[in-house]
């Protein structure tokens, strides 16, 4: 079993910035990618950025390309996401992501709203 931890959500201005940070832990040896994804209300969960844990190869949805950045610290298996320029479709609930041995492990979420 993987355990994921996130922290860092909260309320920001349009323009604004934050930073979620992801925390693994139990069976955490052999976890592929790590990533994060979104949730608005009334749409499906959808992906933002991930990380491969090894080289460090990142994908990024088209909508946070050039003002999102991801990144993993393999040792530790954790994953950030800075985000800059937040807009208020920005907001979402955002869940850490694992993979590992095929299988998705989910952190419990965290709320972002970006509003004046």
């Amino acid at each position: 079993q993987v355990r994921l931890v996130e922290s860092g959500g909260g309320l920001v201005q349009p323009g604004g910035s934050l930073r979620l940070s992801c925390a693994a832990s139990g069976s955490i040896f052999s976890i592929n990618v790590m990533g994060w994804y979104r949730q608005a209300p009334g749409k499906e969960r959808e992906l933002v950025a991930t990380i491969t844990a090894i080289s460090s190869i990142t994908r990024y949805a088209d909508s946070v390309k050039g003002r999102f950045t991801i990144s993993t610290d393999n040792a530790k298996k954790t994953v950030d996401l800075l985000m800059n320029s937040l807009k208020p479709e920005d907001t979402a609930v955002y869940y850490c992501n694992a993979v590992r041995s095929g299988i998705h492990y989910w952190g419990q979420g965290t709320q972002v709203t970006v509003s004046s």
